[in-house]
């Protein structure tokens, strides 16, 4: 007598739908996460940051930097504004928690030093401060300095209002760009 095989249940087939629904919530599950911890894009609304980024550009901005390493002058961050915290800023950091600013005749000095500015900063006349940037926090101002609310007028920034670092320009297509780090221009 010989066995006869042993009959296999037959395999179910899995549902196209069922498929496509998996594969859109892990998309969006996977776009959320991404969007919530890692990068995400911002859009400058207004001049003040005016010539290095303009009105309308788009930004891509990274979230997850500041977890491995501190703000550093030079850096140009997106940052809930400390007046309402429900707004969003763009601005470049000129110093850092325990660094004395001032302005004198529109030159920003850091601990008495001039800063190392950008080459699309636009300076303006007058004088500010001296005042020390209170531990954890970064004292910012916009590169159109003629036409920026920033820390000359708002005060410092708490490092926990950061959201991140802006580190490319993704829109107009026809303006797309690495932005600088600190290193490659200089800044500090």
């Amino acid at each position: 007598m010989t066995d006869a095989p042993e009959a296999r249940p037959a395999a179910r087939r899995r549902s196209p739908l069922r498929d496509v629904l998996e594969t859109l919530v892990l998309a969006l599950l996977f776009a959320f996460v991404i969007r919530t911890f890692v990068v995400e894009v911002y859009q400058v609304s207004g001049n003040s940051m005016t010539n290095t980024l303009h009105d309308q550009e788009r930004v891509l901005v990274n979230k997850f930097i500041y977890k491995i390493r501190d703000p550093q002058p030079g850096d140009i961050i997106v940052f809930k504004y400390p007046r309402q915290p429900d707004r969003e800023f763009i601005k470049r950091v000129v110093a850092v928690g325990g660094d004395t600013v001032e302005m004198r005749g529109g030159v920003v000095y850091v601990n008495g030093e001039p800063f190392n500015e950008a080459p699309t900063v636009r300076l303006s006349a007058g004088d500010f401060g001296p005042v020390v940037v209170p531990p954890d926090s970064v004292f910012v101002l916009g590169d159109n300095r003629s036409n920026s609310e920033d820390s000359r007028y708002f005060g410092e920034v708490p490092l926990s209002h950061i959201r991140g670092l802006a580190v490319a320009r993704i829109w107009p297509l026809t303006e797309i760009s690495a932005l600088a780090l600190p290193a490659a221009e200089g800044g500090g």
